[in-house]
């Protein structure tokens, strides 16, 4: 009965010292992190855009409604033309042909994007059109970026 226990107490200790070995050469691996090469440049460009919309080209019972959605309609024409300069646009274009004669011709554009840190600098009416004028500050959206950590 002795030799059993010690038996049992030899390979108890056997396994405690593999368990003990394996832990302590364990490998750790260590995170390098490298720079993206994302510097914070001299100087920030503000970039201004300005939208148009027809007043009297709106759905609407009234011309109240009319220029409040004038008013929306040159926003988002504003911001699409500042889109058009952070991403730049892409064009798509086309010809037919039949027997050496163009028949038709097609190009379309589009943009697509996400602007964050943009502000009105003015909306107004002019004749039959609202106006919107919109300012992006380039500082103001590397310094969103740096707040999110995505620099």
């Amino acid at each position: 009965m002795k030799k059993i226990s010690v038996l049992v107490a030899v390979v108890l200790l056997s396994v405690a010292g593999c368990s003990n070995f394996l832990s302590s050469s364990t490998v750790y691996r260590q995170a390098i992190y490298t720079d993206t090469g994302v510097h914070e440049p001299d100087d920030f460009p503000v970039l201004r855009a300005t939208g148009y919309a027809l007043i009297s080209e709106q759905r609407g019972p009234s011309a109240s409604q009319r220029t409040l959605q004038a008013m929306r309609a040159s926003k988002l024409d504003a911001y699409r033309e500042l889109t058009e300069q952070v991403y730049g646009v892409y064009i798509r274009g086309g010809s037919a042909q039949q027997r050496s004669v163009e028949r038709t011709e097609h190009l379309s554009a589009e943009v697509e994007g996400i602007i964050q840190g943009a502000r009105v600098l003015r909306q107004y009416p002019l004749a039959d059109s609202y106006v919107t004028e919109l300012e992006l500050d380039t500082k103001v959206l590397y310094d969103l970026y740096q707040l999110r950590g995505a620099l």
